[in-house]
């Protein structure tokens, strides 16, 4: 399973699969969002890596938006006790004093979402559990979330040649 440890193995092995390696790696974003166990950071500078800046953003853009989509309905549905599996009540409580007015929040939701450096998938349960209807939590996705991808994709990437200068490779 040299591929897992190789980044030119895996870049090979997911070009010579042209359907099937964009569609995996746009399941494994879904997952990263849903079930926070790979940091963002890395998925995302894999697409990049992977697939080039292009398609890359592309795929990421597609996985992180249908995860939080997603993340969306799962507050939705189960509610509070389901977010405490994936969140704790701290953080969640930290961020509970936004949603005392929807308004507000939708804008604050909508920055926060802007803002590279946000709990982008903490808000989006957050959100979940909201009055936000729907249609308004889909377009602050589809149209904020392209901005953060662009900014996290392009400082990932600047910065991991930045480092591999800094080391001497």
């Amino acid at each position: 399973m040299g591929i897992f440890t190789n980044q030119e193995k895996m870049k090979a092995y997911l070009q010579n699969k042209q359907i099937i390696g964009p569609i995996v790696f746009v399941l494994i974003q879904i997952v990263q969002v849903v079930i926070p166990i790979i940091p963002g950071g890395v998925s995302l500078l894999g697409g990049v890596v992977f697939f080039g800046p292009v398609a890359g953003f592309i795929y990421n853009y597609v996985g992180i938006c249908i995860g939080s989509i997603i993340n969306f309905f799962l507050a939705r549905y189960y509610g509070r006790s389901f977010i405490f599996h994936i969140v704790s009540e701290e953080t969640l409580n930290k961020y509970m004093k936004w949603t005392k007015n929807q308004k507000k929040f939708n804008w604050f939701f909508a920055l926060c979402i802007l803002a590279p450096a946000a709990p982008d998938d903490v808000l989006c349960l957050l959100a979940g559990l909201t009055e936000m209807k729907f249609w308004t939590y889909f377009w602050i996705i589809i149209l904020c979330k392209p901005w953060t991808i662009a900014a996290y994709s392009i400082g990932l990437v600047y910065g991991a040649n930045w480092l591999l200068k800094l080391v001497g490779k």
